[in-house]
């Protein structure tokens, strides 16, 4: 039903296209590359993050550089990166937008990190992180994907507070090591989490990866501080520090699952750069 809808809402704003469904995890990757092969442009994601990611991967040559413009249509749960970049809320917006856009350049992110024993690189457009994130994208599981917004991830949020364990990690931020007990490592591209405004002043064109190090919270300090990461106050805690880096490391005496645009997808160690300048989005302007 929601294809209907926004297959007719792009004939009736005048756009010509063609169209493919995923049918398996990855699939988006292969059909964008497919896309890029036959000479599309803009490739346009319909769906959440996770969509979104698969389809970055798919437009991105081995180095992380573009190779097609993306555009996206919002059609998920959360929809973080559209947010930050004031994209069209309604499916009919979004489509008019499509018959006369503007490109802007964008960063990315790349995670090399472990897969069932094997080194995998993949690109990221928003977020990345290890800890207690990862461990809440487990919770929202696809279930209750279809309810929309972030209620999602924030019921998911309470029963991993309850059960969670700080971890001992070792990080390495451009050149700086640290070893410390820690709650989670967030490494965005962009501003939203969850739909929380994790990183308020993020700028996904800086050529910088920004980064939050949420320190040895208690369960009743995190539950207390979690309301302030959606409207950007928790800047101000005393154990959670913002950094802008070019390259993180991030490592475990156990092995921490990773989140990648809010999909699970290996574990640590992990290691994360900036690719500057690597994607243009289709826009209908950068709203910030």
């Amino acid at each position: 039903m929601t294809w209907l809808v926004i297959s007719d809402a792009l004939k009736r704003a005048g756009v010509d296209f063609d169209h493919a469904f995923t049918e398996y995890p990855g699939h988006g990757v292969e059909l964008a590359k497919e896309a890029v092969e036959k000479g599309y442009g803009p490739v346009i994601a319909v769906g959440g993050d996770g969509t979104v990611n698969e389809v970055v991967n798919g437009l991105v040559d081995d180095d992380g550089r573009g190779r097609a413009t993306l555009g996206i249509i919002s059609a998920g749960s959360v929809g973080d990166f559209g947010h930050m970049m004031g994209l069209p809320r309604t499916y009919a917006s979004s489509c008019r937008m499509f018959a006369d856009y503007k490109k802007t350049t964008v960063d990315l992110g790349m995670a090399e990190y472990h897969d069932k024993g094997q080194k995998v690189r993949r690109f990221y457009i928003n977020t990345a992180g290890v800890g207690f994130v990862s461990d809440v994208v487990r919770g929202a599981d696809r279930r209750m994907k279809f309810i929309g917004g972030t209620v999602p991830y924030v019921i998911g949020m309470l029963p991993v507070v309850m059960r969670y364990h700080n971890k001992d990690v070792v990080l390495n931020i451009d050149g700086n090591r640290i070893e410390e007990r820690d709650f989670v490592i967030v490494v965005n591209n962009g501003r939203y989490l969850g739909g929380g405004k994790v990183f308020p002043d993020a700028d996904p064109g800086d050529g910088l990866l920004d980064v939050a190090v949420v320190g040895d919270m208690s369960r009743l300090q995190m539950i207390t501080t979690l309301p302030r990461f959606y409207v950007g106050t928790h800047i101000n805690h005393d154990k959670i520090r913002m950094y802008q880096a070019r390259s993180v490391e991030v490592d475990s005496p156990q092995q921490l699952p990773l989140q990648v645009d809010g999909e699970l997808v290996g574990e640590t160690p992990v290691s994360f750069r900036v690719v500057p300048s690597a994607l243009t989005v289709a826009t209908g302007g950068y709203h910030g």
